[in-house]
């Protein structure tokens, strides 16, 4: 089949790696100009583009799409792995508080990459301008679908401002700006069926360098996200002896907006006493970069059980976006591709293709909306009251059968069950309801809670143990630094 990409991100790129191979002819659509970078570091340098903020912020490869990348494209995981990511043993994100520590039969399937998104995005970039069924057409913009009358209409191949090009399938791959509900509109289809809940966050993030010859105070792959009274600090190990350090306050929290001067992002920094050792070592290599506005969406092209269109496929952020604290937005678009492949071999008939790939959608990407749309609820409400006098949130409902994220997450930090459920969860290993309702795991998650005199109901998630928490006053103090001229 004559197969379009709409979008050259890492889902559009890993489907067209994987369409090709199994004996499509596929063609990727990028609106912006790509210039080839030689090597990881001009990849970095270039990264940054507005319609994308995602790509500089900090990244992991999560366990799912680590799996999925190493199983479906070896040849592009050995790849990565020489371009410098890092594979992470559990054992590097166990805290300090866990007293059992040793290693447990499936840790090894609880291993994720440390990576600059740049880094992948340009490993999988060499791969597609390598692949034969491949091409890539930068610098074109798609303007809509071509599509033949129908209930539902078909999709045919997509408008672009360099002409028409016709295709088999479309697969729209532009990400969560892309414009395909209008798109839809435009050729009489119905509306896809849309889901939305706000992130309630701002990211402002800057990478590092680790200064040679440091001891570090702790492993070079460290992932630390750690829930502050007033904002959310993330400290993330990269390839290359590189880190990423990101501020994650509340949006709608005015008093963070010039946390993008690099000199209030480092006051703000030093008020982390648990941060202070990871500044000693690390030297800045990037401005700060902001990224407002993420909110988590899920957009699904069946509704009422019928398909809006045929001959269309989305992938990626296009599906669903989640808030990037959680790290999934990679798995989410490998997981999306490879479905789009498996669902394409099985299936010939175009509405069947469609049912079938929203069946994977509502097995595969909606209960990991839903859950981060709960999750966010619950943040903000917390986060809303603290900062900007909002009512007090109320309890939740007692169940005694199923434990919270929160609740998971606080007994993550003490007992060895939990903390590998928690990242199972994470991971995307498992369907969340098949840890928050296993009798096994809500035991020993409220077990570890009642035990250190914790709430059960309310045990403060948000903070993690052990993290001094700076003062209301530090915090107005970083805020107001002056930016040094240049």
């Amino acid at each position: 089949m004559k197969i379009t990409i709409i979008g050259g991100g890492a889902g559009g790129l890993f489907a067209a790696l994987l369409l090709a191979r199994a004996g499509h002819e596929v063609v990727v659509l990028e609106q912006d100009r790509v210039e080839p970078a030689a090597d990881a570091e001009s990849a970095a340098g270039s990264a940054y583009r507005p319609a994308a903020p995602q790509i500089v912020q900090p990244h992991a490869v999560m366990a799912r799409c680590r799996e999925l990348v190493r199983d479906r494209l070896p040849d592009v995981y050995e790849s990565l792995l020489a371009a410098g990511v890092v594979e992470v043993p559990i054992s590097d994100w166990m805290p300090g508080t866990l007293a059992d520590r040793s290693a447990w039969p499936g840790d090894e399937r609880l291993s994720p990459l440390m990576t600059r998104r740049s880094t992948l995005d340009w490993v999988l970039q060499q791969a597609v301008l390598a692949e034969p069924g491949v091409t890539v057409r930068d610098g074109v913009r798609v303007t809509g679908l071509l599509g033949r009358p129908g209930r539902p209409p078909r999709v045919t191949g997509v408008r672009t401002g360099q002409g028409e090009l016709s295709s088999d399938l479309v697969v729209d791959a532009a990400g969560r700006r892309t414009p395909v509900d209008r798109w839809l509109q435009d050729i009489g289809a119905a509306p896809a069926a849309r889901w939305s809940a706000d992130c309630g966050v701002a990211y402002y993030s800057r990478h590092y360098r680790i200064r040679p010859g440091r001891q570090l105070p702790g492993p070079a792959t460290t992932r630390i996200v750690t829930g502050l009274e007033e904002f959310t600090l993330a400290v993330f190990g990269a390839d290359n002896g590189t880190m990423q350090l990101a501020i994650v306050p509340l949006a709608a929290d005015r008093r963070f907006r010039q946390v993008k001067e690099p000199d209030v992002f480092t006051a703000v920094l030093r008020t982390i006493p648990a941060c202070a050792a990871w500044r000693e070592v690390l030297e800045p290599i990037s401005p700060v970069f902001p990224m407002t506005g993420p909110r988590n969406t899920l957009r699904r092209l069946v509704a009422g059980g019928r398909p809006v269109a045929t001959g269309l496929h989305g992938i990626g952020d296009s599906v669903c976006t989640t808030n990037p604290t959680f790290g999934r937005g990679l798995s989410l678009a490998m997981w999306g591709a490879a479905d789009l492949v498996d669902v394409i071999a099985k299936h010939d008939d175009r509405a069947e293709q469609t049912i079938a790939m929203d069946e994977r959608t509502a097995e595969h990407v909606a209960p990991y909306y839903e859950e981060q749309a709960a999750v966010d609820s619950a943040r903000l409400a917390t986060l809303r009251h603290a900062i900007l006098g909002d009512p007090a949130p109320p309890p939740p409902p007692l169940d005694p059968d199923r434990i919270s994220f929160t609740q998971l997450r606080v007994a993550a930090s003490f007992d060895p069950t939990a903390f590998r459920a928690f990242w199972k969860l994470m991971f995307m290993l498992c369907q969340p309801d098949d840890v928050y309702r296993d009798p096994h795991i809500v035991a020993r998650t409220q077990a570890a809670l009642r035990s250190r005199g914790m709430d059960v109901l309310q045990p403060r998630g948000h903070l993690d143990p052990g993290i001094a928490q700076p003062t209301r006053q530090q915090i107005l103090a970083a805020l107001v630094t002056q930016p040094t001229s240049i």
